[in-house]
């Protein structure tokens, strides 16, 4: 029989589902600590969780990291500005549900040929552009083929590599012909480079229209200050509840949460962990803080100097507590790393590898081997790369000292940092968003000619592994590959990766959701703007 006190304790749960504050995550995790069965807590949650949504009103959203160099080339797409804004008025064609499953976009379903060589994708006749026209097989090509060619510069090249034609079916689908198995080529679709946009006479794409087929038209939008976008009724799929929505570009943390506290703004993004429980005891605001597959890293150039020893690399893993970290700069909102990009939240986690630690003895006689004894880093970073950044690489040059390493942290403009830092100072620190498998995030970031591959760092047997797994169908062997890349670029690999951060975002009470987010990027996948609506 169910105590007074745990009935109680259901009856604040079924509320606070109701008024969305809580994920159904953790809405399960407490129901069953109360003596709920699994399946009467699910029933719960499908009854207390279901809210109806109501149409109207503007949605203003105070969004980190906007820059004046930000663009509408999907090619270049950077800055999370950018990625909200084009899951905000463009399409893609799957994507990421609040469940983390793949789901229909401009696509309405694909399948492969038994070996995975071949995929087709149908796609939904309602798609429609924001120009009037219909979205066409042949803009799918277009928009695909302009991430690839030889020597293309888009950070998708490497996504598409495989893939050698593209051909319009004639029946409102097309098929992509690959060069090997790839299992995930869904997954990949929904990667934020990848957007339909309309073709050009010629086969080339138009982006620079900004038109787009998503579920807001762009109306206004000046690059590092904000953007404005209304309803479009003839999205082809659910949601889109705002009137309007108005993009502000505040990268200045505190900026942006005193303009979600006086109620300037209805939602903010990436707000300062340190402040959370100070929030939270503000009854006009309520936090949403989502588990994810993030990660900050400190990627260093392994072909520059002295970065380009094996045992200075090692000493900079070894020279970070990663535990005091996550304690004293994310408050707990976040997984520690273990300098092999590969989060718990992905497929195939290779749980088993051991966890680097702490160690700054073994990282001074590695220094001392290597003959830095002294030396001084230059780390850069800015502020709107992630809560708490500069405070983060303090206390990381505090724990080196006890390695008789010397780490200077460089203070970079917020404006310009992914064109002017990252890719182009040696030692920088980076926040990557959530990628949905591991062949997608090996392949943009380890791969020795990936665009982004951020540490210049080349394995030949990685290489190697990374190809044998993409064309595996069999998941024990794939994982037994994952786990074998994990391990190399653990010990090889040049990037430090000090944890995995929550999205940790707010709301004023009168915005709603379902209580379910995807933890595919923040802001529920990109996606606030139509998955979110005002209370009536």
């Amino acid at each position: 029989m169910t105590s007074t006190k745990d009935q109680m304790m259901i009856d604040r749960l079924a509320n606070a589902a109701r008024e969305g504050k809580i994920s159904r995550r953790s809405f399960m995790n407490y129901s069953v600590a109360a003596g709920m069965t699994a399946s009467a807590a699910t029933g719960l949650w499908g009854t207390a969780a279901k809210a109806e949504p109501k149409r109207g009103g503007k949605f203003r959203l105070a969004q980190h990291d906007g820059n004046t160099s930000d663009s509408h080339d999907p090619g270049t797409y950077l800055s999370y500005f950018t990625i909200v804004m084009a899951h905000t008025f463009r399409s893609y064609l799957t994507m990421i549900n609040t469940d983390q499953k793949l789901g229909p976009d401009v696509a309405s379903e694909w399948s492969a040929t038994p070996d995975a060589t071949e995929w087709t994708f149908v796609l939904n006749p309602a798609a429609t552009f924001h120009s009037g026209a219909k979205v066409t097989a042949t803009d799918v090509i277009a928009s695909m083929n302009h991430h690839r060619g030889e020597g293309n510069t888009s950070a998708a090249a490497a996504l598409l590599a495989s893939v050698v034609e593209i051909v319009d079916n004639g029946d409102h689908s097309v098929t992509f012909k690959l060069d090997s198995p790839n299992a995930d080529l869904p997954w990949i679709m929904p990667d934020y480079h990848l957007p339909i946009c309309p073709a050009n006479a010629d086969g080339s794409l138009n982006w620079q229209s900004g038109d787009g087929s998503g579920p807001y038209r762009l109306v206004e939008y000046e690059p590092g200050v904000g953007a404005r976008l209304e309803r479009f009724d003839d999205w082809h799929g659910e949601g889109a509840y705002f009137d309007e929505i108005e993009m502000l570009a505040i990268n200045d943390p505190n900026a942006r949460q005193t303009s979600l506290v006086t109620g300037d703004v209805d939602s903010a993004s990436l707000l300062e962990n340190k402040t959370l429980a100070l929030l939270g005891r503000d009854p006009n605001i309520e936090i949403d803080n989502v588990p994810s597959a993030s990660a900050i890293t400190i990627p260093m150039f392994c072909d520059v100097a002295p970065f380009d020893n094996p045992d200075v690399r090692m000493a900079l893993k070894l020279a970070i507590n990663r535990e005091e970290l996550v304690e004293k700069v994310q408050y707990g909102a976040a997984t520690v790393g273990n300098d092999f990009h590969h989060s718990a939240a992905m497929p195939y986690f290779p749980a088993d590898i051991p966890q680097r630690e702490y160690d700054p003895d073994q990282a001074k006689s590695l220094m001392k081997k290597a003959g830095m004894e002294g030396h001084t880093f230059n780390l850069s970073a800015a502020e709107s790369i992630t809560t708490g950044a500069i405070d983060m690489c303090l206390l990381y040059a505090e724990q080196a000292k006890a390695a008789g390493i010397n780490i200077n942290v460089v203070r970079e403009p917020n404006d310009g940092y992914w064109s002017d830092v990252w890719l182009t100072k040696p030692w920088c620190l980076v926040s990557w968003g959530a990628r949905p498998t591991p062949d997608v995030m090996y392949t943009l970031a380890y791969k020795h000619d990936a665009p982004w591959n951020e540490t210049h760092w080349k394995n030949d047997r990685f290489n190697e592994v990374l190809l044998q797994a993409k064309a595996e169908l069999d998941d024990v062997k794939r994982a037994e590959m994952y786990h074998e890349m994990g391990m190399i670029l653990r010990d090889d690999g040049g990037a430090v990766i000090p944890y995995f951060p929550n999205f940790v975002y707010g709301r004023r009470k009168g915005v709603k959701h379902t209580g379910q987010l995807a933890a595919s990027w923040m802001m529920d996948g990109a996606r606030a703007g139509h998955r979110w609506w005002f209370e009536a």
